[in-house]
Order: C-alpha cells, then structure tokens, then sequence
C-alpha cells in the first residue's frame, strides 16, 4: 500500500496514510520529504542482521538460568546481572527502533510493546531488589526469571509462537467448562472410594492406609486418569474383593477414555473455529490492502478504471526485486489477458497471490544419442520405448518388483533359488536404469537436482536399491507431503514447548531446589539410599533411585519435565518424593504441568496435525494456480510436473530468450526443446499457506470484503453460518 503511494506521487506532495492491521505490521504517517528516512529505519528494522542480534540475545537471556543459583556453570551474580542488563538494553533499544517507525497511538495500543515494557521494568526492579538482599547476605528469590519467555513471545518475528499461545487462550474458556465437570466427576468418585474403602483397614505394598485421606484418594484418582498407577492403585481393593474392580473400571471409562477424549474435541473445535477466523482476517485483510493500491494507482481508461502495464510492473519489481525478465513477462501476459497496455482492478488484486507462486524455468537439452543418430533416436520403436518408460505403469511395475524383491530377502539366502533370484533382480535394476538415460538427458539424471538418481546408482552396485526406492521414492505422496508441511510448524509447537518448560523450570528450581542430591552410584554415605534427604526414607523414590531426577539445576530441570511429560510411572514417584520433602500441596505443581502441557498442548498439537491431513487431503489446486499453468499452455511454454521431473532447473532466465516473441516464437517454441515454464512443486506447501488459500477460494474475485474495522473485529463466531444446514454445515 505504501510502495504503491510512492509510485503515484509527486516529489513534494505524498502523505502515507497509517492504516495498521495486526501481528505489527508497519505503515506510517510522514511528508515526502522526509520518508526516506522512515524508510531507512523500517528496512534497517527488518534487516537480517537485526533480526539475528535480537534472537541471539532473546536465547542468551533465557541462557543465563545456567549460570545463576541453582546454577549447572555457577557465575557470580555481578557477571549475570551485567548480563541480563545488556540483553535487557537490546530489547529496549529494538522497541524504541520500531516506535520510531510506527505511529505512537498504535504503539501503545499494541499489547505486545506492552507486555514488553512492563517486562524490562519488572525484571530491573527484580535486579535491584535482590541484588540489594544479596549485599546484605539476605537471600532472595530472582521471581522475574520467570518471565524471560515473554520476550521470545512478544517480538514481532516470533509471531508463530504467539499464535500458538493465541489458540491456546481461546481455547481455555471452553475446555475450562470440561474441566471442571472433570474435577467434579472425580471428586465424587473419591468420595465413593472413601466410603468403600476408608473403613476395611487396608494397606498399600509401602503398608500405608489405603484411600483413608480425600486428598490423597484425589490425586490417586487423577495419576489413574493417565493410567500411570494402573493397575497398583486399584491392586489392594481387587485383593480383598474382586467385584470392587468394576469401580474402578467405571472410573476409567468414564474419566480416562470419555472424558480425555472430549478434551480432544474441544481443544481441536476451538483450535479448529479460531485458527479459520485468523486466516479469514489475513485474507480479507490482504484483499482490502490491495484494493487500497488500486485506487492509489488507478486511471481511468473509457469507463473503467486501470493500472497502466508500466506502473505494474515498477511495482512488481519493488515489491520482488528478484524476479526474472522472463517471469515478469509470464505474470503480466497473465494479469493483462488482452494485452491492452494496462490491469484491470480484477487481475490487479491477484498480483500478491501471483507472486507468492514459484514459477521455475526448465532447460529441457537434446539427448545426445538424438544428436549423434537423429533417425534411430525417432524411429517408432525408440518413441515407443521412450513412452513407456515415461508411463506410470512403467514406475507400478518396477513398485511390484521391489515389493517382490523385498519378499525374497526375508527369504533364507542359503536357498540356491533365492540366491539366484537376488542376480535377477539386480539385473532388472540396472535395466530400468539404462533405460531412464536412453530416455532421459544423461547430464538431467545426474545433475545436481537429482541426487538420488546417483545414489540409486551407487546402492544398486552393493544390491542396495530396495532401500533406496523405498526411503527415497516414497510413494505415499499425501503423507509425506503433510509431514514435510508440518514440519516449519511442528518447530513453531518446538517453541511453544519450550516456553512452558522454561516457566515451570524455573518456579521448580525455586520451590524444589536443594531438597534432592544425587550421590555417585559407588559412594559409601548413607545419605545415599536417601538422596540426601532422611525425609525419603523407605520410599518409593528413593528405591527407585531416582535421586538425579532434581530441580538443583535449568539442565536436570528440563530433563524432569520431559519424563513428566512421557507420563509413565514416574509421575505418581516423581510427585510422591517432593511431595514428601516439601509439603502435599506441591502436588499441585506436577498436576498443573500435565493439565498445561499434557491436556492442553499436546491436545491441540494433535489438533494441528489432524487439521494439516485433513487440508493435504482435500485441496484442490487455487484459482491463480490454475489461471497460471493454464497461461503457461496457451503460451506454448508449458510442462507437466511429471515429464520434468528429471529436467534441470535454472534461474533468472532473459525475457528474450524466454519465447515471448510474437507467434512465431510461440511456435518454434513448440517444436524445439529448450525454455520452459512450469510451476514448482505444489506438494510442498506450508500448512498456513494451504488453509489460506482454502479459504480464499470461497471469497468471490468481485467481492470487496467488509471495511478495514469489520475486518479487525472479526469474531470466531462469524466463521459459522447462522443458519446452519446439512450443506452449508459439511
């Protein structure tokens, strides 16, 4: 929208008009003659450089936990303070950076700087507290540490991350209801068990009254709820009568499978809903952009108003400095269909979609062997061969025979039939190879973007080319797709992790520290057998020698929270033991991070994976894609995906060389092989990319969408349609 200001205005009259939409995006308010400047300052902002420098002290901030009490590398405290200091004194010079080039009333209406700021000044106020208490050999607790995270959250390049947070409180309103239906439904089941087993004098395997205690019966109740203490908790009741298994047997069905399943429904309903409202924000959001630089930029020719060709394409070249002679021409044959000189408001809105598609350029070379024998090359039985190795029953047949290969090496080899199978297929391996180069440009097959063509060559010497078509060939093509499409994301969840683990970490070691040692297997003290603490005496943690699993330090810390997080048998000890030098309420602490991390992340990470299968199943190629490929054919430059996939690929192609001539050129083009266009992958998508042109696909080309407002107040509830019906509901 400013770029296009820029384009249609005069030296000395050109205001930039503010008009901010969300996740920090930056527009500005200034005089001409002094956007120059502004400009520097938002691509300084933006430039990698920064962009590193902030991350590298954002990770050396969150870095310091290691040095500081309880410490894994101990520092002084005047070397971590100093520290802390200068990382504190980058964010606030990067706020200050992006104040500048943002309009103050917006800054300061965006909760991100704020959280920011009040971060700084709250952990500067930490600082000078405790260093004060620590001068005066008072011990205090460094509270702020805590809140390092937010820094990682709330800076505008870790916008994933808070995304992740954003679906997580939305999710919580409505998984709150679940919740606490859950926790009633158990506290009645633990006022059943006090009063079927209070009073028959049992005892656990350690020989401690068994469900005497609501609160202990409670928390028995919730560790059964992820099947870690099953079946021991249920062992002492089952002994003395068999029929009080049913009881427990209900519990589970109704908490552990119904209850933990609703959970799913909702976090992924709601992960679903806001995740939809989002993306309808940024697409109707990029529309309205767009039609704000078509007015910007318009003329008026007859009786509609138009981009001339020669400012669409200065703006094409701004916005994509990189783009080929050659792909610009493709774009605009696209957006201008009559080639009259100008862009319709139609074609003009989808320039943004037209450039976020890779268009790639393909040398497709003459076989040598059609070079040396032209005749034989193109004779019919040499087309025939070709045309079947192109086919795909050619790639099912040679599926089978790996499939029938890897039958007969399960097969003992010392059979002498097995053994002469193994030559046949080896041989049929290396037919399949000589007959992709008599098919294929031999240079194409080995180039460098067909790795594994060489490495297939390479295995099938050492007999080795099942496992190279089966990992490296995969032909289950939709999973695979999703998997590497959720990957980018899946470091996004990465994050998110880490950020909960950092927090609980933290409140661990302040609460936990010191109360558990760990002692060298071969030491001789008796404080050994019990980590250090007489208060762990004949427990279950002590046997369990589980003594190195402490909060003394931010490593052992994180390594704890990832066996809680496996939630296996550790959690019921783990929790018993501190529970045992601290106080029963710390109890509280494990049962938080598996209601955090457990329940609600994991639940909506499983969410984002069902969401990304079901988008890799069923979306079609967009509209653009489609208008693309479709002017790409009708130039007479078009390929198919499959037939170039052994092709090489170059950039930057000449628009001379390109067959943009005229007729002729689009003719000879057809005849010859050489230039060609087609667009890249389509498997490859990200996941955010692929909902956003889900739901841009139902947005009408002509509709304008709703006002710049409307837009910012979209609500989740709007995604639905208020009167629902079979089809509008499917």
């Amino acid at each position: 929208f400013c770029l296009c200001a820029q384009l249609n205005a005069t030296p000395h009259s050109l205001e930039l008009k503010g008009k901010v939409a969300r996740e920090g995006t930056l527009c500005f308010t200034s005089h001409y003659a002094s956007s120059d400047g502004i400009w520097g300052l938002y691509h300084f902002y933006n430039h990698w450089t920064m962009r590193a420098a902030t991350y590298f002290f954002i990770w050396g901030d969150l870095a310091l936990a290691l040095f500081e009490e309880p410490a894994l590398f101990p520092l002084p405290f005047l070397a971590t303070s100093i520290a802390e200091v200068l990382c504190l004194t980058a964010f606030s010079g990067r706020l200050v950076h992006f104040a500048k080039v943002t309009p103050q009333m917006v800054f300061w209406k965006d909760t991100k700087n704020i959280c920011i700021v009040v971060t700084i000044v709250l952990t500067l106020i930490d600082l000078i507290t405790y260093g004060s208490l620590e001068a005066v050999n008072i011990h205090g607790v460094r509270w702020s540490r805590a809140l390092r995270p937010v820094f990682l959250i709330n800076f505008p390049e870790s916008r994933q991350i808070r995304r992740a947070f954003r679906s997580i409180r939305n999710t919580l309103p409505d998984i709150l209801y679940v919740f606490l239906l859950f926790i009633f439904s158990m506290l009645v089941f633990s006022l059943m068990a006090l009063k079927l087993f209070g009073d028959r004098g049992l005892k656990t395997v350690e020989g401690s009254p068994y469900f005497t205690n609501i609160l202990d019966i409670a928390f028995e109740l919730y560790v059964l709820v992820t099947t870690a203490n099953s079946p021991d908790v249920m062992m002492p009741a089952y002994e003395f009568n068999w029929w009080y298994s049913l009881y427990f047997i209900t519990y589970i069905i109704i908490n552990t499978y119904i209850f933990m399943s609703v959970f799913l429904a909702v976090v992924y309903n709601n992960y679903r809903k806001h995740l939809k409202n989002e993306i309808r924000t940024l697409a109707y959001l990029k529309r309205h952009k767009m039609i704000e630089a078509f007015n910007i930029l318009k003329v008026k020719v007859g009786t509609e108003f138009v981009v001339k060709e020669a400012q669409w394409r200065q703006l094409a070249k701004i916005v994509a400095p990189d783009i080929s002679s050659s792909h610009l021409e493709l774009l605009l044959r696209i957006s201008d269909e009559g080639q009259k000189g100008y862009v319709d408001k139609m074609n003009f809105l989808r320039l943004a979609d037209l450039l976020n598609i890779q268009v790639v350029t393909i040398n497709i070379k003459r076989h040598p062997l059609e070079a040396w024998m032209p005749r034989v090359y193109q004779s019919s039985p040499s087309l025939l061969v070709q045309k079947t190795v192109r086919h795909r029953i050619f790639v099912w047949v040679y599926d089978v025979i790996i499939l029938i290969n890897a039958i007969f090496i399960a097969l003992d080899e010392k059979n002498p039939l097995i053994s002469y199978a193994e030559w046949l297929f080896l041989s049929l391996y290396i037919i399949e190879i000589l007959l992709k180069l008599y098919t294929y440009e031999p240079r194409a097959y080995f180039g460098r973007k067909q790795f594994w063509n060489c490495v297939v060559s390479v295995l099938l010497t050492s007999s080795l080319c099942l496992v190279s078509e089966t990992l490296f060939y995969p032909r289950f093509r939709v999973i695979v797709t999703t998997l590497i499409n959720i990957g980018p994301t899946m470091l996004t969840f990465g994050g998110l992790v880490l950020v909960v683990y950092y927090v609980f970490a933290i409140v661990g070691m302040e609460v936990f520290h010191g109360k558990v040692h760990f002692f060298d297997p071969s030491s001789t003290s008796p404080d050994a057998l019990v980590c250090g603490n007489p208060a762990l005496k004949d427990s279950a943690f002590a046997r369990s020698r589980y003594c190195r699993n402490n909060f003394n330090d931010l490593a052992a810390s994180l390594i704890l929270l990832t066996e809680l997080t496996v939630v296996n048998q550790c959690f019921p000890l783990l929790a018993d033991g501190f529970a045992l030098v601290t106080h029963q309420a710390s109890k509280l602490y494990f049962i938080g991070f598996h209601v955090v991390v457990v329940i609600l992340i994991v639940n909506i990470f499983i969410a984002f994976i069902l969401e990304a299968f079901f988008v890799a199943y069923s979306l079609e190629k967009s509209e653009v894609e489609t208008a693309i490929e479709k002017k790409i054919q009708e130039l007479g430059v078009g390929v198919q995906e499959e037939e170039v996939q052994d092709g090489k690929l170059i950039d930057n192609v000449d628009a001379k060389d390109s067959g943009f001539s005229g007729d002729d050129g689009d003719n000879k083009r057809r005849a010859l092989k050489g230039l060609y266009f087609r667009i890249a992958s389509k498997r490859y998508k990200t996941v955010d990319a692929l909902l956003q042109q889900m739901f841009e696909s139902e947005i009408a080309p002509e509709d304008e969408g709703p006002s710049l407002e409307e837009i910012l107040n979209f609500s989740p509830s709007d995604v639905h349609p208020k009167n629902p019906s079979f089809e509008n509901s499917a």
